[in-house]
Order: structure tokens, then sequence, then C-alpha cells
């Protein structure tokens, strides 16, 4: 059943889950190529376009709590893409020559993720619909 068919169409919350779980899984089908999932590649490229970046600024740029960055850090520095160092209280994470060997591959899946949903979806609409949700976020959020 397509969602427009839903007895809960006109549901925030439900519309737009709906519209994250089938966002979600394009964005995993195309991260496995590098045979991470999304939130680890944007980790990473975070990682790589700022070395020495700390997690909270990950977790800023990322809307995700800290804990949940500490974990996606760990699977990182566990496939040898990441490395943390702590200088006080303060901590860094910088990209592994690994990584940095995988950055093109990281900005490939991007650019293929971005295309997918454009060549579905039209280009202008894509680019309306995420700046009416970045804004909407921006309201909503406490």
């Amino acid at each position: 059943m397509k969602i427009s068919e839903s007895k809960f169409k006109q549901c925030f919350y439900f519309a737009s889950g709906a519209l994250a779980r089938i966002v979600e899984k394009m964005a995993i089908d195309v991260w496995k190529k590098v045979d991470l999932s999304p939130s680890h590649a944007y980790v990473l490229l975070l990682v790589i376009e700022e070395p020495g970046i700390q997690p909270g600024v990950i977790a800023n740029q990322l809307h995700l709590t800290p804990s949940t960055i500490t974990r996606l850090i760990e699977k990182l520095e566990s496939k040898k893409l990441v490395v943390r160092t702590s200088e006080g209280k303060i901590t860094n994470v910088y990209p592994t020559p690994k990584a940095k060997e995988l950055h093109p591959e990281l900005v490939a899946c991007a650019n293929e993720f971005s295309k997918q949903y454009y060549d579905m979806l039209g280009q202008k609409e894509c680019d309306h619909l995420i700046d009416t949700i970045t804004k909407m976020a921006d309201r909503l959020e406490p």
C-alpha cells in the first residue's frame, strides 16, 4: 500500500517517519559500497574534512547525541579509519591514511545518493523539500 493511501497519511508523525525509513533504506544501499552505514560515513566525511574535529562538533553537525557519536567513532576506530587523541579534557578525532584513501569513494557515494533522489523527484523539488524540512526542524527543535 502506498503511504498516500494510508489511513494516517495526514499525520505528520507517520508521514515523516515513513519518508525517513524510505530515505534510510536508499542511503544504506548506497553506502554498502564502502562497508559503512550512512551515519558512519557522514562522521568519517566530517573527520576527513576537518582533521582534529571534536566529538561534540560532530554531534552538533549531525544532530546526534554525544553517546551515539562515541559509538560511531569507536566503530570507525575498530575499522582503523580514525584515531582519537586527548589533550586534557579535549578529545580530537583524526582520519587515518586508510580513511584518506577512502575519501574519493565516500564522495562518490554521497554524490550517487544525491543523484538517486534528484533523478526520482527532480533536483529543484528535492532542493525545495530539503530546505523546507530544514526550516521546519529548526522551528520545531526546542
